[in-house]
């Protein structure tokens, strides 16, 4: 399938089957999340993936015990950074630097641009825009699992705080953003299964400004 056929082949799959999904589709849906563009190249998140079902279980009481989360194959979770600092970012561009062979330098007057508008945002402001990239990797995952056909269900209907506490996320200093069970659908108890998808009509989506 082409990417446009994979996106009308998949849905928000309400009922999996407990199938298990390949390590080899899982890395590759990781690995798109991990190609995902960032602003700046920063990449402020991290996604965890989880297949012990007894913490698939605990995670699914704090999401309103919805079932894809104790039927999928993995689960994962999208973490973005609770703050820029300067050694975080520092620490991104050295790793970049050294990877392309230039010194810190070369980048210098560049880091300093970003220090100087995120040391001076709150902390809550810079979550929020580290929260929007983990977002963009979180669509990126969907679209790779579609053309997969593996079933992805994306949530944010569950206990951020709780969910943070139950992984322990504040030693990494992440909170939760998004997750995504992976698997497969359960096609005879899924009522949304046979439902039309539904989109805008084109015309009713695009704006088009000519001036």
């Amino acid at each position: 399938m082409n990417l446009i056929e994979a996106l009308n082949w998949r849905y928000a799959t309400k009922k999996m089957n407990g199938e298990a999904v390949s390590e080899d589709k899982v890395t590759r849906i990781v690995e798109a999340a991990r190609l995902a563009p960032t602003s700046s190249g920063l990449q402020p998140f991290n996604v965890l993936v989880i297949t012990d079902p007894a913490l698939r279980a605990e995670i699914a009481t704090i999401a309103n015990n919805q079932s894809q989360i104790n039927d999928c194959s993995h689960l994962l979770v999208f973490a973005a950074w609770d703050n820029y600092t300067e050694e975080r970012i520092r620490t991104v561009f050295s790793r970049m630097n050294a990877e392309r062979g230039v010194p810190d330098s070369a980048t210098e007057n560049y880091v300093q641009s970003l220090l100087e508008v995120y040391l001076n945002k709150t902390a809550t402001e810079n979550h929020h825009h580290a929260a929007k990239q983990a977002y963009i990797a979180f669509g990126m995952a969907i679209a790779q699992a579609a053309e997969l056909e593996v079933d992805a269900t994306p949530m944010e209907g569950f206990g951020n705080e709780k969910l943070d506490v139950l992984l322990g996320l504040g030693k990494y200093n992440l909170k939760s953003t998004t997750i995504l069970p992976l698997g497969y659908r359960d096609a005879a108890g899924d009522w949304l299964f046979n439902l039309k998808k539904v989109r805008k009509p084109m015309e009713n989506f695009v704006i088009t400004l000519d001036k």
